[in-house]
């Protein structure tokens, strides 16, 4: 793709005002944008790779800013016929000289945002724009705009190092490499624990947590994050956790998806959370290792729960899917739900019980949390997070 168009956009006027888009760089993925007048744009977002869908996702640089003009931007390809973005969520921007002068990240932005279906119709195939106004806060500033917080698959490694060369941390917290990727990239896998005074932890029960099979739930990435910064901590109740409990963690099972701006899919053009079931090897290296890491850690030890974490596009606050059998004997029956009120107890502003669900579609029982708990794990969970 190098090859055959220019890296970088030549104005060919000095007074030229139009935007320089980007999107070439890590997690980007916008496809083709269009000038309606001086300060208007149209943009139409890449779908996942090797498939016609999944344009939830976005992310993408701009330039040849002018501040203060009453810019609008429309995205015309979306194909979720709902969205948070009618209820009060707001397009992510970051400035670079923001960030340079007065240390500002990421913040939300946008005025007279709209959510609606639009007259696009390919192939039967309904599509609906999302559409805002803003101002850029600079001249000339080279700023960003995204869905939701980026965390690329650098941003973990990176994290990964620092913890890798703490002299502490690294004492309790092994990382190792589970696999690669279809495109060679390494997915991890972290144990931690406190080595064990008598040598003989096989007493310890196991938690297993994984994030972001889907690219775009980069929240997912951010809660995973909260999560390592916490056990890894050295309060007393990390430091008890790690006594009690061997974690085994999973931070990115689909780094591809992530590297090359997907929202869902991996290099496959396949949902990877319905692929637990799956047994070829080759097709879906992270999931298969995972199941099978999982399984490992079965014949050794009890697991007290499994959590994948995931974001969620259409339903606010943050809650959980679980799986109970439809006739169970009364005691039982309440175990799937105990974690989760015991999480909406403790954080109600946080965690929406009643949001919860515990019902086993049949769609769904492709995905990580189905297919452990029915290897045999009760308390087997999907975080979401709005």
């Amino acid at each position: 793709v190098r090859g055959l168009c220019p890296m970088k956009q030549v104005l060919h006027q000095k007074l030229d005002n139009t935007l320089i888009f980007e999107a070439r760089f890590e997690s980007g993925n916008l496809q083709k944008v269009v000038k309606v007048n001086d300060f208007e744009y149209q943009l139409t977002l890449r779908t996942d790779l090797y498939t016609s869908r999944h344009t939830q996702w976005y992310y993408f640089q701009v330039s040849n800013t002018q501040a203060g003009m009453p810019y609008r931007f429309t995205i015309v390809n979306f194909t979720k016929r709902n969205s948070l973005y009618k209820y009060g969520l707001r397009p992510l921007l970051y400035s670079e000289a923001d960030a340079k002068k007065h240390n500002v990240g990421w913040r939300r932005t946008g005025n007279e945002i709209k959510y609606y279906k639009n007259n696009v119709d390919k192939g039967g195939r309904r599509y609906f724009s999302l559409t805002w106004t803003f101002q850029f806060p600079h001249d000339r500033d080279t700023c960003y705009f995204a869905h939701c917080y980026p965390y690329t698959y650098s941003n973990l490694q990176e994290y990964l190092v620092d913890i890798s060369k703490d002299p502490v941390k690294s004492k309790f917290c092994k990382i190792c490499i589970l696999c690669h990727s279809l495109a060679g990239n390494i997915v991890y896998v972290l144990t931690i624990t406190n080595p064990p005074e008598s040598g003989n932890d096989t007493k310890r029960k196991a938690v297993i947590l994984t994030a972001r099979v889907h690219p775009g739930e980069t929240n997912s990435s951010w809660i995973m994050k909260g999560f390592l910064d916490y056990i890894l901590g050295n309060s007393h109740k990390a430091q008890r956790l790690r006594d009690t409990f061997v974690f085994k963690v999973v931070p990115m099972l689909n780094p591809d998806g992530v590297i090359v701006g997907n929202h869902r899919c991996s290099l496959t053009g396949q949902d990877l959370n319905r692929k637990y079931k799956c047994k070829v090897k080759k097709c879906y290296p992270s999931i298969w290792y995972t199941r099978n890491m999982i399984r490992r850690v079965m014949e050794k030890r009890d697991i007290f729960l499994y959590c994948d974490i995931h974001g969620h596009n259409r339903k606010q606050n943050v809650f959980m899917y679980g799986c109970e059998r439809e006739q169970q004997p009364k005691a039982p029956y309440l175990q799937p739900r105990a974690f989760p009120l015991l999480l909406s107890k403790n954080c109600p502003d946080k965690f929406s019980f009643p949001d919860c669900r515990f019902r086993v579609r049949k769609s769904k029982e492709g995905t990580g949390r189905v297919v452990m708990w029915k290897m045999g794990i009760n308390n087997s969970y999907t975080l979401e997070a709005s």
